[in-house]
């Protein structure tokens, strides 16, 4: 039995059939310090293992607007209009050449973070989600998005403790200029994970207890995305 056609939230890109994309889009979502990036290239070594082709996409990783948008947020400066406008063509740039491409060869796509987060931290900042939404649109529906769900102070935690310091925009400093940066990391992330919980809702992904070791979060995502690729066969 054939998997369902993949489809777009949207009007999608023009001129792509979802029917001539027959690999995967598989999404992990979740702040910094919640496992993300340790999970994809863990969940990349056991699928190539496995005999899967991959590819890997993420924020900031366009050919088109990447090193721009990171100078950009370098002085910290950026509104809200425009740093959204900045990720969302940083990510069309990687929908066009890369998530298309790779899902038409079958590829197994493992996005670190997708339009979830950038939507999140969007509509924190009181931007009108209609109009986020909208922005978004051309995003293809992923066959799986995990979301990694760790309390605000052991993401802080675990970014001290590998000797990292606390990034101005994941802890939301444009928008909330008082109090300590810890303070106001914590109260951020707090709504970002409250924005989450209402997204989870309206587009069902899996949220993931990411408050444990690493190998056994990962056996849960192997065993998740185990299940979505025998679907497909």
């Amino acid at each position: 039995m054939m998997p369902p056609p993949k489809k777009f939230f949207g009007q999608g890109l023009p001129g792509v059939d979802p029917a001539t994309l027959r690999g995967k889009l598989i999404v992990i979502e979740g702040s910094d310090g919640s496992g993300r990036t340790t999970h994809i290239n863990l969940l990349r070594d056991w699928l190539e293992r496995s005999g899967y082709a991959t590819e890997e996409v993420g924020l900031k990783r366009s050919t088109l607007v990447s090193e721009e948008l990171e100078t950009a947020k370098q002085g910290n400066t950026l509104g809200p209009i425009t740093q959204t406008l900045f990720y969302a063509t940083d990510f069309a740039d990687q929908l066009e050449n890369k998530i298309i491409p790779a899902l038409r060869s079958s590829f197994i796509v493992l996005a670190d973070r997708y339009i979830y987060t950038m939507m999140a931290r969007a509509i924190v900042r009181r931007l009108d989600p209609e109009w986020v939404r909208q922005v978004y649109s051309i995003a293809l529906i992923p066959d799986a998005v995990f979301y990694l769900e760790v309390p605000p102070r052991v993401l802080a935690e675990r970014i001290y403790r590998k000797g990292g310091l606390l990034d101005y925009w994941e802890s939301g400093m444009d928008i909330m200029r008082g109090g300590d940066m810890y303070t106001v990391f914590i109260r951020y992330q707090r709504m970002l994970v409250a924005e989450f919980k209402k997204m989870q809702q309206t587009y069902g992904f899996d949220v993931i207890n990411g408050n444990r070791s690493p190998r056994v979060v990962n056996k849960d995502l192997q065993a998740r995305i185990q299940g979505i690729l025998k679907n497909g066969d």
